[in-house]
């Protein structure tokens, strides 16, 4: 085996970006908070459509990448759990076509566009650093590439 590990580099580019995203997402959550009346403190949101949008659109943020792992610090790129999230979401917005208000739909649209075009950004990077490693295998479980991620496989 090869003493060379493969190692992904995220650009900042795309760190600032996914930061304003996560930014973005939060100041629309408390719009809407502020707008129907925010829970009392310990009490769940509401169980709507939109929570259910956030939440598996959450899952697929953490799978790109914006899940640190508290033991080592790093960054966790799950590309599998994300992209099952993303094809839920497109599944969920398959199943409800006309059934959702114009705000809801195209909500849910540009939720599905967006993480698809990050996931494919994520997944671009992590096959050029597998290719700059070579052929050397990588063990699903193995600690971060690089000490800054790991990357999960099935």
């Amino acid at each position: 085996m090869s003493d060379e590990t493969p190692k992904l580099h995220i650009d900042s580019d795309w760190k600032a970006e996914a930061q304003a995203e996560k930014e973005r997402l939060a100041a629309e959550a408390d719009q809407k908070t502020a707008e129907g009346g925010a829970p009392a403190p310990g009490e769940l949101p509401p169980a709507d459509f939109k929570s259910l949008m956030g939440l598996l659109a959450s899952q697929a943020i953490m799978g790109l990448g914006a899940y640190t792992d508290p033991q080592s610090g790093g960054v966790v790129v799950d590309l599998p759990g994300a992209k099952f999230a993303i094809d839920l979401l497109g599944v969920l917005e398959e199943k409800t076509k006309g059934n959702l208000s114009e705000e809801e739909a195209g909500e849910i649209a540009k939720v599905v566009t967006e993480l698809r075009s990050r996931f494919v950004q994520v997944a671009q990077l992590v096959a050029q650093q597998g290719q700059t490693a070579g052929d050397a295998p990588m063990d699903p479980g193995a600690a971060s590439p690089t000490p800054d991620l790991r990357i999960e496989e099935p």
